[in-house]
């Protein structure tokens, strides 16, 4: 039997029994995300050791060193990892059940509209939070060493703590992942008719001046970081602006389809 999305389930529910739905829902994210923090917890070292591999990478070979300066930062460092993995590992399972909740209220049209979105969105934060780890760290971490010498007869050393590393690793992550939703959002905005294609066009000027004003917030202040992710952002945006040319083409025809009036046959 083919797939097929239906339309608007028939029933009408009372608003108590999606309380209900919506309670049901909510805990199984709660259980499906406890018992990833649990896996995640049993193998916190290995994932903090993944986390930590570009920061190794920068240093010259078997110099660097994490510290911890209060007695529970470590421990607390181990929970804060196990949630940070957790909530990667179960977000399948969260945005399962918000689905399941949402798209009995949506039409077919709208379920058709919104999947490609759900289906993109953890592409392109994985995309995001890729090319942070595997580029943009190590780029930015060899950056930061570069400032260790000697200064009025001083020498200057890194020694980061395992708190505010995890911090900046977790910062790197979530700013490109999100970063990289800009063209769901847009495209989003577009479906919904709040923006066009020609009003993005228009303002393409500011929108460079927004993302290379992002890019120098949320990445260390060397250039060449911002650069790393303010490209890829204007390469998102541009490509944005591609599809929405194809949707708007696509929709042409079927607009005058409907605007055509209907044959008068003479009996």
């Amino acid at each position: 039997m083919a797939f097929q999305l239906r339309d608007l389930d028939e029933t009408q529910a009372p608003l108590l029994d999606h309380l209900i739905e919506l309670r049901t829902r909510l805990l199984r994210c709660v259980v499906a995300l406890a018992i990833a923090f649990a896996v995640c917890l049993y193998f916190a070292d290995d994932i903090f050791g993944f986390l930590v591999r570009p920061l190794t990478l920068a240093f010259p070979e078997g110099q660097g060193k994490l510290i911890y300066t209060q007695l529970y930062e470590a421990f607390f460092v181990e929970l804060k990892v196990a949630l940070f993995a957790a909530f990667f590992i179960s977000f399948p399972v969260i945005a399962n059940q918000l689905w399941a909740f949402v798209a009995p209220g949506l039409y077919a049209r709208e379920k058709k509209a919104f999947l490609p979105f759900l289906i993109a969105t953890p592409i392109l934060f994985l995309a995001g939070a890729a090319l942070a780890y595997y580029v943009v760290m190590p780029t930015a971490f060899r950056w930061f060493l570069g400032f260790e010498g000697t200064v009025g007869g001083l020498d200057i050393e890194a020694l980061p703590g395992t708190g505010n590393y995890l911090s900046l690793v977790m910062q790197f992550i979530l700013a490109f992942g999100i970063s990289f939703l800009l063209p769901v959002l847009l495209l989003l905005l577009n479906r919904a008719g709040i923006v066009t294609r020609a009003q993005l066009v228009a303002a393409r000027r500011y929108v460079i001046v927004a993302v290379v004003t992002v890019a120098a917030i949320v990445t260390p202040p060397d250039p060449g970081s911002q650069l790393i992710l303010a490209v890829p952002l204007l390469l998102l945006f541009e490509g944005s602006l591609l599809l929405m040319r194809f949707s708007e083409r696509k929709a042409a025809p079927d607009d005058e389809e409907r605007d055509e009036p209907d044959e008068i046959t003479e009996g």
